[in-house]
């Protein structure tokens, strides 16, 4: 099947789903050995160990509070928590049968996103899958976000590197998924805590910012907190 063409959004081809089962619908990682690059709190590679039955999950993190934090809550079987980034991957070549990215790939630094993709096809035997998903710059939520911490230039970076790996050859687009799902935040304190509190970022927003960024979500609470529907995108790759 030829190459698709990668497209950085399409306001018409959004499907609502969790991400959990659009992998299932896909991939069969049964007994496989899986990479999750940038883990973050491991939200979704406890979902992978718990869902799919890979045999291992190596997951890393490049915050190193984070990582602690990982390394000592309750993990499935199989899953193994370690410090490193997407440009330099510590495994052989053709080690892993898949390898995901969760909102992640934007945050390698710029000018290490082909070195990344350079490294992930380096760790994929020859056929296995990357799972790249994106935030997509668009939306009631994005529109927030963007007022303390506007990512439209590394997203934008990040989206042509792929296009870059595409038409090299190296991988080829296998599918391309727009997917939304909901998130709902009760209350300010809960938005504050998960996106201005973080570890992982150091957020620069002094008063005047920071009641202009509450000021925009306390616009769409209603009785049962702030909903905001979140685009993404997913570029499945197949290593060539």
């Amino acid at each position: 099947m030829p190459s698709l063409i990668p497209r950085i959004n399409d306001p018409n081809a959004y499907v609502t789903s969790h991400e959990i089962d659009l992998i299932a619908e896909r991939l069969d990682l049964s007994g496989c050995r899986v990479l999750d690059l940038g883990c973050g709190d491991a939200y979704m590679t406890r979902l992978l160990a718990a869902r799919l039955g890979p045999a291992e999950i190596v997951a890393t993190e490049v915050d190193a509070v984070q990582l602690r934090r990982n390394r000592v809550s309750e993990a499935p079987a199989g899953v193994h928590f370690l410090y490193g980034g997407a440009e330099a991957i510590a495994f052989p070549d053709d080690h892993f049968d898949a390898v995901f990215l969760f909102k992640s790939f934007h945050h390698v630094p710029r000018q290490f996103l082909g070195q990344a993709l350079d490294e992930i096809h380096r760790v994929l035997r020859p056929g296995g899958h990357a799972w790249i998903s994106e935030p997509v710059y668009w939306g009631a939520f994005n529109a927030v976000l963007s007022l303390f911490h506007d990512e439209r230039e590394v997203r934008e970076a990040a989206f042509e590197q792929i296009a870059v790996a595409v038409d090299s050859g190296r991988f080829a687009l296998i599918d391309e998924i727009f997917f939304q799902y909901e998130g709902v935040y009760p209350d300010w304190r809960d938005f504050e805590r998960r996106f201005l509190q973080v570890t992982h970022t150091r957020h620069e927003i002094d008063e005047a910012l920071y009641q202009r960024v509450k000021a925009a979500f306390l616009a769409h609470r209603g009785a049962e907190g702030a909903r905001f529907m979140k685009p993404h995108r997913v570029d499945l790759l197949r290593k060539i």
